[in-house]
């Protein structure tokens, strides 16, 4: 008898968990989409499982909508459920489960993805702003995390995540893992590097994370409450956001926004797209490729040549 859609999945899970060493979100949204796929399948067989039914399950998604009519999840979102189950589908193939072999479902097509990033003229602004005033804590903190961002293209989630010892300000290079706990080296700038110094001057703590908050917290807490003082990606978020609108800047900017501005300055200046994938931590060059129509400077010679 075929195993039930429901078992099936949970040891899916559990081997992306244990044998894959998928992070948490990865796991989380795994189970959000496949849970989705479940409920909507019902006690079925995997052997159950069809084109029919996928094509159905992806009607339901594309037709999910509020009290007001308003469509609830983009064709990108509905992508995310049919690459979850693809991928449970292949695990099924590899561990000679009869189901449907996930190369029959292809994903919807999507509008090129295109990236927003800040001019230089825009990221003077922001960081004049920041260097504005008298030196606190909090100020330097938030000069710090600037200047950090944009020196290494960290995700946010890289940048909260770091810990005083593993960055070497005197090399000025440290070791983050990025998705899927991928390795790789990440370098500062002289100026990131001074900021990142002079924000530790000051620092009156034992606590591990580089980044602290101080909404939280009191003087003398002990060394355990570290953690609990780590600043939160949605404070970054936040703080990045302020700078921008206090700066003038129109566009809505996030720290990924001046990640898409670090590689969009390496690829402007010259450097080969091989070697900013690398920094950006990206599996696929493909995704790399997004920034080349901003820098491509060969088609604007011809377009200069040409275009009378």
């Amino acid at each position: 008898m075929s195993m039930k859609l429901k078992e099936a999945t949970r040891r899916f899970l559990e081997h992306a968990e244990i044998a894959r060493n998928q992070s948490g979100k990865t796991l989380e949204n795994y189970a959000h989409y496949l849970r989705r796929f479940c409920d909507f399948a019902g006690d079925k067989a995997l052997s159950e499982i069809s084109l029919d039914l996928t094509a159905n399950f992806r009607l339901f998604l594309n037709r999910l909508s509020d009290y007001k009519g308003k469509q609830l999840l983009s064709i990108k979102t509905q992508n995310y459920h049919v690459i979850a189950l693809r991928a449970f589908l292949k695990w099924c193939v590899r561990n000679d489960l009869k189901s449907l072999a996930p190369e029959k479902i292809d994903l919807s097509k999507i509008e090129e993805r295109t990236v927003e990033y800040l001019s230089r003229d825009e990221l003077e602004r922001l960081f004049d702003l920041v260097n504005e005033g008298p030196d606190d804590v909090r100020k330097l903190r938030d000069r710090a995390i600037l200047e950090t961002l944009y020196s290494t293209g960290l995700r946010v989630s890289e940048l909260t995540g770091l810990n005083i010892e593993q960055v070497d300000l005197d090399r000025k290079e440290f070791m983050v893992r990025g998705k899927g706990k991928k390795p790789r080296i990440v370098f500062l700038s002289v100026r990131a590097a001074d900021a990142i110094k002079k924000y530790l001057t000051v620092r009156d703590d034992n606590f591990s994370p580089l980044f602290l908050n101080y909404r939280r917290g009191k003087k003398g807490d002990d060394i355990t409450m570290g953690e609990k003082r780590r600043l939160s990606n949605v404070m970054v978020q936040y703080l990045v956001r302020q700078y921008a609108r206090r700066a003038g800047i129109i566009k809505k900017v996030t720290p990924h926004v001046l990640r898409h501005s670090f590689a969009t300055e390496l690829l402007i200046n010259g450097a080969d797209i091989r070697s900013v994938q690398e920094m950006l931590g990206h599996a696929s060059i493909t995704t790399t490729q997004i920034y080349t129509h901003l820098t491509n400077k060969l088609l604007k010679e011809v377009h200069e040549k040409f275009h009378k």
